[in-house]
């Protein structure tokens, strides 16, 4: 790997690509489970917490034109926006893929936007932060709160 600065494409998922999707989030479902305890089913995959319909999207970033991640992002009233799901193959992190690939999902849809990472989940808190700190200027608000599925989360929120 190189330190030269990679492009990232972020694409919607579609009826002809989703299969990408769902191939990548079963590694991200899998790299969560031992902290959401989740285990495959009897064909060795996992439940998705997020199914994508009218309300969530679901997005394919992609380096070199190789799939390197995907996110779900939940569509609100009121131009408000949640990333529901958010991965990077471990092979492109630390090279900027997750930021640009926020970045850019944060530029399509512009409003109120809430993201949130579970108890156990530090390092993801850790990026999150360092993520939406550089895309508002540190114009974002943290709070710890008790959601109704996922428990204890730590929650930032902020105008794209």
């Amino acid at each position: 790997m190189s330190n030269t600065s990679i492009f990232v494409k972020c694409i919607k998922v579609t009826t002809e690509n989703q299969h990408i999707y769902f191939n990548l989030i079963q590694s991200y479902e899998a790299e969560f489970s031992p902290i959401t305890g989740k285990k495959p089913n009897v064909q060795g995959l996992f439940e998705l917490d997020t199914q994508l319909d009218a309300q969530h999207s679901g997005f394919i970033v992609y380096v070199d034109d190789l799939p390197a991640g995907i996110a779900a992002i939940a569509t609100k009233q009121n131009q408000q926006f949640e990333v529901c799901e958010f991965y990077v193959v471990p092979y492109y992190r630390k090279q900027a893929v997750g930021k640009q690939f926020a970045h850019q999902l944060w530029q399509q849809y512009i409003g109120y936007w809430e993201v949130k990472q579970i108890q156990g989940a530090e390092y993801a808190t850790q990026f999150w932060r360092k993520v939406i700190a550089t895309y508002t200027n540190n114009q974002f608000n943290e709070s710890q709160y008790q959601d109704e599925y996922w428990g204890a989360v730590t929650r930032q929120t902020f105008y794209s």
